[in-house]
């Protein structure tokens, strides 16, 4: 526990005095005091976007090893990066210099992203654990046992009239949870018909989902009553992202849907018939293109009103990995062991890190920097050497 403190004022310190080592600048300082991306594909929506602009070269600043691989996507608040590994455990890493604040075993494999909400985060694993901890110390809060795995990470929505907002996860017991934030008391559960792979999406008033039953469902995140479902045609291993009344995904059908959810009905489908990849990855929604990654070695980008292409990027390998939008640039990472930077308007190549080992988790954008973790059990950071 002395430890732990003693990481915290180090880490407040830094935040708040501007050191004059030549590596370290007070813009760096400031970056990492307001850098947030507290949830999976960083808002509700899920949308995979943010207007943090990034430095045109960036530099590997500090990678921290955890003792097994990760497939789990960073979050990043509080000057802090907070992550899960297969080896069971969360971890609070200093967004500064990559030293460990804290860990907290789980006792299972973890593939899931981590929700950070206020102080709080909430996580759950291939046991079907789903724990709530405090994101300062690490200290569990309360813990839900649904006894089946949890592979998506949790999102959010609001209390009404003063009360505690909501935690919503889906597992593969074929149910939506929603909990109380503040005790985890269970409020709802929905049944579906198949495994919940993916993160559910919300516009405050619907959580929007889909699995392997190749439904997306719509919900009410009041009571948990469904609003509509429509068929997708084939199974969804990712998150649909929520964006205008229209939800965006991809399934194994090696198709890109939108979906109007007003309407409950297929608004277009993209499919690219030279190269067929299924995908596994989650759509990033710009102002007006979608971007994803599929298993046919390509990230495409597509006209968000038609679905028409508008370019297509060939990496080494399979992209699982979730794309994101940062300003006039997309960031992606592929089973290829590589980060990529990419022109948003032309997709022609910017930077490229190797980090050899492949990339299965989704990169947290924000602060100007980039961090993601690998299959070889390490997370990285990038961002301007300074």
């Amino acid at each position: 526990m002395h430890k732990q403190l003693l990481y915290l004022i180090a880490a407040v310190c830094l935040l708040v005095v501007n050191c004059s080592g030549p590596e370290l600048s007070g813009d760096r300082h400031s970056q990492i005091a307001t850098a947030y991306w507290p949830i999976f594909r960083g808002d509700q929506q899920l949308s995979g976007v943010t207007d943090t602009p990034l430095p045109d070269d960036l530099s590997l600043l500090w990678s921290f090893a955890t003792e097994y691989d990760i497939i789990s996507s960073p979050v990043i608040g509080h000057g802090n990066v907070y992550i899960g590994s297969t080896d069971g455990k969360v971890y609070c890493i200093a967004l500064l210099d990559g030293a460990k604040i804290w860990e907290y075993n789980t006792e299972d494999d973890i593939e899931a992203s981590p929700l950070l909400l206020d102080n709080t985060i909430y996580i759950g694993n291939l046991s079907g654990m789903f724990v709530a901890l405090d994101a300062r110390t690490g200290q569990l809060k309360w813990s839900y046992d649904i006894q089946s795995e949890i592979m998506g990470s949790a999102n959010w929505v609001a209390g009404t009239d003063g009360e505690q907002p909501s935690i919503l996860v889906g597992c593969y017991d074929t149910r939506m949870y929603s909990f109380d934030a503040g005790t985890g008391e269970l409020q709802w559960t929905y049944e579906t018909d198949y495994y919940i792979n993916g993160a559910p999406a919300t516009d405050g008033r619907h959580v929007v989902f889909g699995g392997c039953d190749e439904m997306l469902y719509i919900v009410s995140v009041a009571d948990g009553t469904q609003k509509g479902a429509v068929w997708a045609g084939s199974y969804i291993a990712g998150s649909a992202a929520l964006v205008d009344g229209r939800a965006y995904l991809g399934h194994y059908d090696s198709k890109l849907v939108c979906i109007d959810i007003a309407e409950q009905n297929i608004v277009w489908e993209y499919e690219d018939k030279e190269t067929r990849g299924e995908y596994f990855s989650s759509p990033a929604i710009g102002k007006d293109r979608v971007i994803i990654g599929s298993r046919d070695y390509y990230l495409h980008c597509v006209e968000r009103k038609t679905g028409r292409r508008i370019w297509k990027f060939q990496t080494r390998d399979e992209i699982d990995s979730s794309p994101v939008i940062a300003g006039d640039r997309v960031v992606a990472c592929s089973t290829d062991g590589r980060v990529y930077i990419l022109n948003l308007a032309d997709g022609a190549e910017v930077w490229s890190y190797e980090v050899g080992s492949a990339i299965l988790g989704s990169p947290a954008v924000t602060g100007g920097m980039i961090v993601v973790g690998a299959e070889d059990g390490r997370i990285y950071a990038f961002g301007e050497n300074q």
